[in-house]
């Protein structure tokens, strides 16, 4: 039978600790004082909480911060638009959507995709069909709600 070198199985095992990569599970507590100058200037709003937030949140903020440095100066502007029409829809509104968008990425990747392709094709039509199609889906919607 082979006899088993402990110390050198023990130095094996903390060398591959300390070299493996950081997994999901581990997080970085990265205190405000911690953030660089731009990372502070873009999460401003939460500067007073950001000690109190839990770990998980302030990564996925830190990732977004990351991704906003990346983007080119009109999506950044695409994305301000789309936070400025968030902004303006109601507590009811913004539920619905968000339960809208959490159904549309349980979906398998194809469907996800034959929705972007009719969304895309939809988009291109002429304003007045689609006002026309959407007059048209509303009293489809309606009669199937009123059928018994």
């Amino acid at each position: 039978m082979a006899r088993i070198d402990w110390r050198r199985l023990l130095l094996a095992g903390s060398l591959l600790v300390m070299l493996a990569p950081a997994t999901a599970d581990e997080h970085v507590d990265t205190d405000w004082d911690q953030l660089n100058k731009t990372q502070q200037r873009l999460l401003k709003p939460l500067a007073r909480r950001w000690d109190k937030l839990p770990l998980e949140r302030r990564e996925k903020l830190l990732k977004g911060v990351e991704r906003w440095q990346r983007m080119k100066p009109e999506q950044r502007q695409e994305a301000r638009r789309k936070l400025a029409r968030w902004k303006k829809l109601s507590p009811k509104q913004r539920k619905q959507l968000l339960k809208r968008f959490r159904r549309f990425r349980e979906l398998p990747p194809k469907q996800r995709n034959k929705l972007r392709r009719l969304r895309r094709w939809f988009l291109n039509l002429p304003p007045a069909e689609r006002r026309q199609l959407r007059r048209k889906w509303r009293s489809h919607r309606q009669r199937k709600r009123d059928a018994p």
